[in-house]
């Protein structure tokens, strides 16, 4: 399989697994360049078999997708919005088609997720986080927000009702042991063991037939994804409040105080939020 050169994304095809490492400094936020990159990556897959896997991880020790750029919505919008239909306007969207995806798809989770990157976790196949490093949050509601690109309707299929109530609601980080036990994550593992757990499973798949795979996986999917249409709404929902003055001013603050800068904001967004 031969891949393109990605801005964002750094690749690795063995033995069926393609490691695609998200390196989109400072803090690999979601911008244009890397929805850009997300489709092209799609695409790549989708035409040549040769990735029967894809594992996400991030080049930085710190930050998986803190959330989307605050700055950058309505051009990473304009560019998520070239990836499908008339409808398929949205990160939901691109996210959806994520999850549909030829190959199956892990996160590997070793820094903080929140947001729209948190989103694009529970988009993947399957969630394997650091004991030590990983960290998880919706961040929206607390920022003035609502988690547009999934969250609501994945995040009651993987925890329940009243978990989603308190994980969107309360817009607080858990750490990876709290994801797992609530089922945000399949496994959290200390650090000497979860890229070899990831990598003997991601091969172990990578080498059973193709056919039964993608038939499995379909399946799955038919039975628990949610309907496009309210990834739609929900889509629908982050746009109107995104442009609402009372958010603006939110985010205004949160900028003030380093959101979007390597800070004690980004690193600790769930404790920040709480001292507003």
């Amino acid at each position: 399989m031969t891949m393109r050169d990605y801005e964002t994304i750094n690749t690795n095809l063995d033995d069926g697994v393609l490691w695609a490492t998200i390196a989109n400094p400072p803090l690999n936020l979601i911008d244009e360049r890397f929805v850009r990159d997300l489709i092209a990556l799609l695409d790549d897959t989708e035409a040549d078999g040769g990735a029967r896997v894809v594992v996400f991880r991030s080049a930085d020790p710190d930050f998986f997708i803190p959330h989307v750029d605050v700055r950058r919505i309505a051009e990473y919008t304009a560019v998520a919005a070239t990836s499908g239909g008339p409808d398929d306007i949205s990160l939901g969207a691109l996210y959806r088609r994520l999850s549909e995806a030829r190959p199956v798809t892990i996160a590997l989770l070793e820094g903080r997720a929140r947001g729209a990157g948190a989103e694009l976790l529970y988009a993947c196949d399957m969630r394997f986080a650091s004991l030590e490093r990983a960290v998880i949050g919706q961040i929206e509601v607390g920022t003035g927000l609502f988690p547009g690109a999934g969250a609501v309707q994945q995040l009651v299929r993987l925890a329940g009702r009243g978990q989603a109530m308190q994980v969107i609601l309360g817009s607080e980080d858990l750490d990876g042991r709290e994801a797992e036990r609530i089922g945000l994550v399949n496994k959290a593992l200390p650090d000497e063991q979860l890229v070899s757990y990831v990598e003997r499973l991601a091969k172990r798949i990578a080498g059973f037939p193709e056919a039964a795979v993608r038939l499995a996986k379909r399946r799955i999917n038919a039975a628990g994804l949610p309907a496009k249409e309210d990834v739609q709404v929900d889509s629908g929902f982050f746009q109107i409040l995104a442009r609402d003055t009372s958010s603006a001013a939110r985010l205004g603050t949160l900028m003030q105080r380093g959101m979007q800068e390597r800070s004690r904001t980004e690193l600790d967004f769930g404790a920040v939020l709480g001292e507003l």
